[in-house]
This record gives structure tokens, C-alpha cells and sequence, in this order.
């Protein structure tokens, strides 16, 4: 009897210590920068809850200003003074504290490599069209696009750009309530300080088949495919990616609003994000870009990321964060240069991040072409104007209206377009069932580190399972 009262003694609250609360975990990069805030200075924090009211209650309890919600995974958006963002670590259902880290566009034939020609040509889609990526909508999350460019038009005159948006939340002179604004389809909103890169995107998700002055034939890897674009703004920080990834969350069913047809603006089931930290960086499982990109893949909507252009040799992984996600449908694209000539025994780029090799994990998933890609670039615009070919489009007005550059962001389009196609090729398909097609079937060029057997597939540190394969992709899609 004695041994029970005492275990009795043991647990009484008159005699256990006071609780100490427990401290949410902080980002490393907001953990840095609150370590340099001048005291009086606000900066902008994302506030992650137990679900979205935990959230909203600690911004209300801490003092600090709203700036907006991702809803579905319990985010709110603040801005706050270091001692308030302090403060909502201890606020009841409050799991992590995460900063408004810079990012910037990944910037630095193809379709004959990738076989997706011979899809277009060869192949149909579950609704009888050619394999062109029609009836699937591919948000483009970028510095913006000019809808009325040649390459973006249909034959009917019409733009692919069904729908254009811009992020709004950290623009002080924006007085709604909502992030991500629509704007007139004939609106370019691709001329901020970036400009080029969103609309060169674009074109190679989705260029239509055009003709140049000088009788060069170019497409983008989905010709059919519709595009909705989401201009990130002047700003390159994560929270207007991230509210641009949640309003894809929330509207990938009827992008276009209620009662707007699914055959005039099909469901978003892709999403290209070629963007991203410089020197890439640890993945973080409890950022808001991967809440949000695993609710998409849960939800039948790929993600595709850019794995960056800092090279590497192996010894460290200089991978982008968020294409390191292990979950079915988040997929990151290494640059593969086909010599200009369409070859499938080219190259990994020299610029493509390589992952750390002792660490599959940090690997990219497939290579695409990303080395002296030409689409859409107005010669006048920042970007547009590094590349070193400017071409004139097919009208007498469109002088240097086309323009070659490379980079990890010319080769996530591709597969942004090419998983637009197997949508095409079978509608029922998972996220995941998309990812496993591409890596399954992809060649395997020589060029570059040895595969290695991981995770059920034969894949590298430099160019992850090797170049897609379009037809063959589709075939293993369809058993």
C-alpha cells in the first residue's frame, strides 16, 4: 500500500514542478534575421498553427498585423516587431515560425530530345485530341507574362492565357483583402525588374506551333495546353510564391471563377515554379511551400521546381529545398543540353545543381532540356536581353520577339508541359502516378555520374534518373 500512495505522491500536481510553456521552432533564416532587428522594426513572418484559428489567435494575442491566410494548412501571414514574433512562440497551438526568405528566378531542338514532338504527332489523349496537352490548365508562378505575345496565340486569335493574376500581399498601395488579384487578359504583366523570364516560361510550356522570319518552327512542349500565369510581383520573396502556390490550392478546380466552362479553362492539374533560394539549402517539412505543395499532390495537382543553376561536384547538395520533397508529384528538373542538335546522348549542364551524393534524398528527379532554349523573350526586357540570339517573330511588327537562353528554368517548363500531356493521355492519374511515369521511363544518358539503384529506380546525384521520355512515359502511364 505504501509503494501505491507514494506513486500517488509522485504525479500530485501540489508537488510537480510548474510547466514551462513550450516555444514553437523558428526557421533558421528568421532565427538569423531577428538576431539583426532593430527593436521597432516590423518584418514579415508566417504564423503556422494547429489550424488556422490557432494561427489567427496568436497574430491577434501578440499584437501583430495580418497580411493574409493560407487557409487549408493553418498559415496566416504577419508582419510584427522581432518581440511580438517572439512572443507567438509561446501562443497556444503555434508549431513554427517561418520568414519571408528572398528567392530569385533560375534563369541561364529541345522538343525532338524529349521525344515530345513525336507525342504530338503520333499520339492521342483520353478525349480523342492529339497528345497535346489539351484540356489541362498549367499555372506558370513567375515574374508575369504578356498574354498577347505571338507565340501565346491561338489560331483563332485568342490567347492560351486563359487566366493572369498577380500577387498583391506585400504591395502597400493594395487596399483588398485578397493576395492574388486577376488582371484583363491583354494586361503584360511581365515588365518588373525580371522581365522576360515569366513569358519565356510561358512559351515553352506552351508556345503554339509558330513559323520565324528566318523559317525556324518552334512549339512549346504542350501546344494545347492552357496557361494560367501568377506574376509573383516586383518583390522576389517567398510569401508571394507561396500565396501564389495557395490560391492554386484553393481555385485548381475553376481557375477562371464560377460558371466559366472547363472546356474554355480546364483545372489546373500542374503547377511551374522555376525559382528558388541561391546555393539551395536544407528541405524544410514545415515550410508553407511544402504544406502547401504535399495539399496539391493529395489533391491531383503536380508540382514541378526548378533544381537550380549553382552546379556542384557531389560534395554538398546544392539542390532546390522544396524539389526535395519525397512526396509523389513534387518534381525537380536538372538542365540537360542536347547539343543544339536534338541529340539524347548530350549532357548534364554544367550549371545544373548537383545534389549531395552520399544523400539521395537532395537528387533531382529527371533532366529536361534546359541549355539554349528559344521562346518568347522580348529583346527590350532585363532577361530577354542576356540571351544571344534574338529572333524576330512571324509578323512584320515582331522584332526580337524570340530569344535563346539556359538555365534549370528552361527545363522545369518542359516537364510542366509534359505532365500537362499525361494528364491529357489519362485523366484518373495521380500525382504520384505521373511522377513514377516520368522516372520509370526516363533514357538514361551517359554523360555525367553513374546511376545508382535508390528507391526503385536507377538514378544519380547530377541528373537524377536521366532525360524524359514523352511516348515512352505515356505507355508506362497507360500499363
Amino acid at each position: 500500500m505504501a509503494a501505491v500512495v507514494a506513486a500517488v505522491f509522485a504525479v500530485s500536481p501540489a508537488q510537480a514542478a510548474p510547466a514551462t510553456p513550450s516555444l514553437a521552432p523558428v526557421q533558421a533564416f528568421l532565427s538569423h534575421q531577428l538576431s539583426t532587428l532593430a527593436a521597432a522594426t516590423p518584418t514579415t513572418v508566417l504564423v503556422h498553427g494547429t489550424d488556422i484559428a490557432a494561427a489567427r489567435s496568436a497574430v491577434q494575442a501578440t499584437g501583430m498585423r495580418s497580411i493574409t491566410e493560407f487557409e487549408k494548412i493553418g498559415v496566416v501571414v504577419a508582419s510584427g516587431t522581432g518581440s511580438q514574433v517572439q512572443a507567438a512562440r509561446s501562443q497556444p497551438g503555434v508549431t513554427y515560425l517561418e520568414g519571408n526568405s528572398p528567392i530569385e528566378f533560375f534563369d541561364q531542338t529541345s522538343n525532338t530530345a524529349t521525344r515530345g514532338a513525336e507525342a504530338v504527332s503520333t499520339l492521342t489523349g483520353a478525349n480523342g485530341q492529339p497528345l497535346d496537352g489539351s484540356g489541362v490548365s498549367v499555372a506558370v508562378i513567375d515574374s508575369g507574362v504578356d498574354p498577347t505575345h505571338p507565340f501565346l496565340q491561338n489560331s483563332d486569335g485568342t490567347s492560351a492565357v486563359v487566366a493572369s493574376y498577380k500577387s498583391v500581399c506585400l504591395d502597400e498601395s493594395n487596399t483588398s483583402s485578397d493576395c492574388v488579384v486577376q488582371v484583363p487578359n491583354s494586361l503584360d504583366t511581365d515588365t518588373i525588374s525580371g522581365g522576360g523570364h515569366g513569358t519565356h516560361v510561358n512559351g515553352i510550356v506552351a508556345g503554339r506551333p509558330t513559323t520565324l522570319t528566318d523559317g525556324t518552327q518552334l512549339q512549346g512542349a504542350a501546344p494545347g495546353a492552357s496557361l494560367v500565369d501568377i506574376s509573383t510581383g516586383a518583390v522576389l520573396l517567398i510569401v508571394g510564391a507561396d500565396s501564389a502556390l495557395n490560391w492554386v490550392l484553393e481555385h485548381h478546380d475553376a481557375p477562371c471563377g464560377a460558371g466559366v466552362p472547363a472546356s474554355t479553362c480546364p483545372p489546373i492539374k500542374v503547377t511551374n515554379n522555376s525559382y528558388g533560394p541561391t546555393g539551395g539549402g536544407a528541405f524544410d517539412p514545415n515550410s508553407a511551400t511544402v504544406k502547401l505543395q504535399d495539399a496539391l499532390a493529395a489533391e491531383g495537382v503536380v508540382t514541378v521546381w526548378a533544381a537550380g543553376n549553382d552546379g556542384g561536384d557531389g560534395s554538398s547538395s546544392l539542390t532546390n529545398p522544396p524539389g526535395q520533397d519525397p512526396t509523389g508529384g513534387i518534381i525537380s528538373v536538372a538542365s540537360y543540353f542536347d547539343q543544339d542538335t536534338g541529340t539524347r546522348d548530350g549532357t548534364v549542364s554544367d550549371y545544373s545543381s548537383r545534389g549531395d551524393s552520399a544523400d539521395p534524398s537532395t537528387w533531382p528527379d529527371i533532366s529536361a532540356p534546359g541549355e539554349n532554349i528559344t521562346s518568347s523573350c522580348r529583346v527590350y526586357l532585363p532577361i530577354c536581353s542576356t540571351g544571344l540570339a534574338p529572333q524576330n517573330g512571324p509578323g512584320p511588327l515582331d522584332i526580337g520577339t524570340f530569344n535563346t537562353i539556359s538555365g534549370t528554368s528552361m527545363a522545369a517548363p518542359h516537364i510542366a508541359g509534359i505532365v500537362a500531356q499525361l494528364f491529357q493521355a489519362d485523366p484518373s492519374a495521380t500525382a504520384a502516378e505521373i511522377e513514377a511515369a516520368l522516372k520509370g521511363s526516363a533514357y538514361q544518358y551517359s554523360n555525367g555520374a553513374a546511376y545508382r539503384s535508390v528507391g526503385g529506380y536507377s538514378t544519380s546525384f547530377d541528373k537524377g534518373t536521366g532525360l524524359v521520355d514523352v511516348v515512352a512515359a505515356v505507355d508506362r502511364l497507360r500499363g
